[in-house]
């Protein structure tokens, strides 16, 4: 690709950017490949980036012929049956229609090798961009779900106030010690400063209550401030996410790890303190 670029400013020739934009690629796979699609494709990234396999030059050219691209597409559509379709086959409709109405009497395009026999299929046939780059619509029921689960912890322990006050007074206890103690317990894995330990312990049993909000933002934060990343971190940054000593130790890395464990550990909390609010509840009908 940049030698594309390189190459047209060489010869003065018009510069078009045809790949569809990476948001809308990523927010199609994100809201088409499902629950489990979701969770397989996750654990291949996280698996990828601890993965230590290397690639030679001899094989990286090997995989540009059609035999080998044909096996690795297919390969891609058992792995990801429903990944395939936007992050192929509909680049290739939306590349083929833009080559095709592109100005000038020469088109020069340069793809990526796996879009080559697609778009060779799609060149003659008119495909409708709107359609192609339009967000599919959000779904309703995590909102609703999101949302139903705080205001039932709320009113059961409005409840229980209003029918036994030592109980619903146990119940906020639990749940604000669960909450917190599972959210905090995640920060201090990542190693976070003790400012953003504390943060995620307060931070946690309020935003477990508001879908919009999260822990782990709120420690994040503290820990930016705290622990600020320098130059040298972000110039580590390509070669630090490839190791866990590296996540560790980055200041940038670190910074995301609080976020992510506080936010797993204040989900573990709602969980735990979410049961023991419902045991309690019950207890005292």
């Amino acid at each position: 690709m940049i030698q594309g670029i390189e190459s047209a400013k060489e010869v003065g020739a018009d510069l078009v950017l045809a790949d569809r934009n990476i948001q809308i690629t990523f927010s199609r796979i994100w809201r088409g490949i499902g629950m489990k699609g979701k969770a397989t494709l996750l654990s291949s990234i996280v698996y990828s980036i601890f993965s230590k396999e290397t690639i030679t030059e001899e094989e990286m050219e090997e995989m540009k012929e059609r035999d080998m691209l044909d096996s690795m597409l297919q390969e891609l559509t058992e792995n990801f049956p429903r990944l395939k379709k936007p992050l192929i086959d509909e680049r290739d409709q939306y590349l083929a229609q833009k080559i095709k109405h592109a100005k000038g009497n020469k088109i020069v395009a340069v793809l990526g090798a796996a879009h080559v026999p697609g778009i060779i299929k799609q060149i003659d046939q008119e495909h409708d961009l709107e359609t192609l780059h339009a967000k599919p619509p959000k779904a309703k029921w995590p909102k609703v779900v999101g949302w139903m689960i705080p205001l039932a912890i709320v009113s059961l322990i409005l409840y229980t106030f209003m029918t036994n006050p030592a109980a619903g007074w146990q119940q906020t206890l639990s749940w604000v010690v669960w909450n917190g103690s599972f959210a905090a317990l995640g920060t201090l894995i990542a190693l976070g400063h003790p400012l953003a330990i504390l943060t995620a312990f307060v931070a946690a049993p309020i935003t477990s209550l508001n879908p919009l909000l999260a822990a782990g933002w709120f420690a994040g934060f503290v820990q930016a401030y705290m622990k600020r990343p320098n130059v040298s971190d972000f110039e580590r940054l390509s070669e630090d996410v490839f190791t866990l000593k590296g996540f560790w130790r980055n200041k940038v890395t670190r910074i995301l790890l609080i976020i992510v464990l506080a936010n797993l550990g204040s989900t573990i909390g709602t969980i735990v303190g979410g049961a023991d609010v419902l045991r309690l509840f019950f207890e005292n009908i």
